[in-house]
């Protein structure tokens, strides 16, 4: 029997066009696998589900994938538990994945991993960004440090059999509590999705593009009134300063705190700006089309502050200018390093630079089209190799036939009844 996503989840998964495989015939053979993806954002796109709908394709004799935002039962507005549930998709599996922290909170997705450890499934773990503590400075420190999700990021890398990170200083910070199996699985985007294929648009401009969320207040800080000198040195009429990811309007025409921390990353952004206005805000779109961004830059920048969650931030703008041929010139924190070669890919910059350094690389590769274009052919070369989802995705199947021969056990030995 196909198993049927509910009407919300279905509509939800197809607007990020990331569905499962629909298998027609029950196959014993077949890896059964549970994804709890916390919400619909873009970390749960880019960890969960579209990786795992995508491997449901590329490994169709091999697993069946079930997607279940709510696998213990929980009304959707949190009050209450529904009544007699029977967790039918727990059961069914034979791994469980449990990514980041539930909507339903973080106590909830502890829960996930100790009721499938009771139901003796493998429990595979997998977060982008969970650290056992938070910079202060961050927007939800306080609901961090409140909720004791430090604690909860503990309890679930002890006791999953497999947790996996971004890159190799995130690993380095969490293994000293993971009594399991701990691998690096970096992000990687299906390419082949209309987003990713867009004909790269031309601009007699230079375009200047960064594409944020909604926790880089302390980060747009490292680039404030940059634009407003490279101005200067380059020639306004020379250049386009673009940023992504403003939040859609509220359709009751009212600012939430998302809205105002965008106003304030403007703000800070285009400190000093004068004269003719050479620059623009773009709405935030689904994950499936983050490309379209991408296809309008020439240069992308990747400011960050020096603190040890922007240390473990993965390198998915790698993945993303990449794929349009664009070099990236981010500070040097994170696994930037692992990709970005300077005068080769793109450029590094030490975190505690002055902005002078901003500004000198930024004119640098803004005058010089040439060199421009050397450094996205070379990040392109390497983003088609590391990050593209129809080459890389069969490799989790891949570890998790390594994690059964470490625990000598394989899940699809099932005893029949």
């Amino acid at each position: 029997m196909t198993y049927q996503l509910n009407e919300e989840d279905f509509k939800q998964m197809q607007s990020l066009r990331c569905l499962p495989y629909e298998h027609t015939t029950e196959d014993p053979n077949r890896l059964k696998i549970l994804v709890c993806h916390p919400n619909y954002g873009g970390c749960a796109y880019y960890r969960a589900l579209m990786p795992f709908a995508k491997l449901s394709h590329v490994c169709k004799d091999k697993v069946e994938v079930r997607f279940d935002s709510n696998p213990l039962g929980r009304k959707k507005d949190g009050s209450a538990w529904i009544e007699n549930w029977d967790f039918e998709n727990i059961k069914w599996a034979d791994i469980v994945v449990v990514s980041n922290i539930s909507n339903f909170g973080g106590p909830y997705t502890a829960r996930i991993v100790g009721k499938s450890k009771e139901f003796g499934k493998f429990v595979h773990f997998d977060t982008d960004d969970l650290l056992t503590n938070l910079y202060q400075d961050h927007k939800l420190a306080d609901v961090y440090n409140k909720q004791g999700l430090g604690d909860i990021a503990k309890f679930c890398y002890y006791n999953a059999d497999l947790v996996t990170v971004t890159q190799r200083k995130f690993a380095e910070r969490v293994k000293q509590y993971c009594r399991g199996v701990l691998a690096i699985v970096k992000n990687c985007i299906d390419y082949d999705l209309p987003g990713w294929r867009f004909e790269k648009k031309s601009d007699p401009r230079v375009r200047v593009g960064w594409a944020g969320g909604i926790h880089h207040l302390p980060d747009v800080k490292v680039f404030s009134a940059v634009p407003h000198i490279v101005n200067q040195k380059v020639g306004r009429e020379n250049l386009h300063w673009r940023f992504y990811g403003y939040p859609p309007p509220d359709p009751n025409q009212k600012k939430d705190w998302q809205h105002e921390t965008w106003d304030h990353y403007k703000k800070t952004l285009l400190n000093g700006f004068k004269g003719e206005k050479n620059w623009d805000i773009f709405y935030a779109l689904p994950p499936s089309d983050y490309g379209i961004y991408f296809s309008e830059m020439d240069i992308a920048v990747a400011p960050l502050q020096m603190n040890e969650f922007n240390d473990s931030k993965s390198d998915i703008k790698v993945a993303e200018a990449g794929r349009y041929k664009i070099p990236i010139i981010a500070s040097n924190v994170g696994c930037y390093d692992e990709t970005i070669i300077n005068g080769k890919t793109g450029y590094l910059i030490d975190p505690d630079a002055p902005r002078s350094e901003w500004i000198r690389l930024l004119t640098k590769v803004a005058k010089d089209h040439k060199h421009r274009q050397e450094l996205g052919e070379n990040l392109h070369a390497v983003t088609s190799n590391l990050f593209d989802a129809n080459k890389v995705v069969e490799q989790r199947f891949n570890m998790y036939e390594e994690c059964f021969k470490i625990y000598n056990k394989d899940p699809r030995n099932r005893v029949q009844a």
